[in-house]
């Protein structure tokens, strides 16, 4: 485990980068709650690739928009259930993808599962802090501001 002194802090909320998923920017939502990360899915469909089990699924990275859309292909490293924060358990695929944060990049597992209806395309929570992140709860973009692009409504036909 890492001293305390070398942990990045961030804030409750921040702009992250999925780049194996070419996700260049998504806000997530740094959430203690939660144990594991939580990323937007949709239209999750699974297949073998020289044995291994993967998922193709869209992604809408934008909150409160429904384009653009990003198709991501990612191993399926699990299927476990998982309760949100209502109660609800619903069986989601787990996938391990490394995350971009500032200058830091690691690798993290999350479930794949609809957040259209969610402030937050992405949860980030407490497995892929863990040794790593402090967290200000006061405090939001500590990392940085919205990358170039991000956000933006994009050309027609372009991802």
């Amino acid at each position: 485990m890492r001293d305390p002194a070398e942990k990045l802090t961030v804030g409750w909320r921040e702009w992250v980068a999925l780049p194996e998923l070419g996700i260049d920017a998504v806000k997530a939502k740094v959430d203690t709650g939660a144990r594991t990360s939580a990323l937007h899915a949709f239209k999750l469909e699974t297949f073998r690739e020289g044995g291994r089990l993967k998922v193709r699924f869209g992604m809408h990275p934008v909150q409160r928009r429904l384009s653009p859309e990003i198709y991501c292909v990612a191993d399926v490293i699990d299927k476990r259930p998982v309760t949100d924060s209502g109660g609800h358990t619903e069986e989601r695929y787990v996938i391990r993808t490394p995350i971009r944060l500032g200058d830091s990049e690691w690798p993290i597992e999350m479930t794949l599962t609809s957040r259209d209806t969610m402030r937050f395309r992405m949860l980030l929570g407490r497995s892929a802090l863990k040794g790593r992140l402090l967290v200000d709860s006061d405090r939001s973009y500590m990392i940085g501001k919205r990358p170039p692009g991000a956000g933006k409504k994009k050309k027609k036909g372009t991802v």
